[in-house]
């Protein structure tokens, strides 16, 4: 059996979202969107993912803006 479930989040890793989204947007755009030091100084996916994993409202934020760039 298999189930359609909506959450666009079901079954990505943090590190997926967020090179979708640096894919999407491209790293100036993103810093633009969420103002964190690790999209806008020198950004890389390994030093986002160590901030955001430990940081859980930029996480959120992440989240939040990888569902609206799935809703577009």
């Amino acid at each position: 059996m298999t189930t359609n479930n909506k959450d666009p989040l079901h079954g990505k890793t943090l590190e997926q979202i967020l090179t979708e989204l640096v894919e999407f947007y491209g790293w100036e755009q993103l810093g633009n969107m969420i103002t964190i030091r690790c999209f806008t100084n020198d950004p890389s996916i390994k030093s986002s993912l160590h901030f955001l994993r430990r940081t859980p409202w930029a996480r959120t934020k992440v989240e939040n803006l990888y569902i609206y760039m799935k809703d577009q």
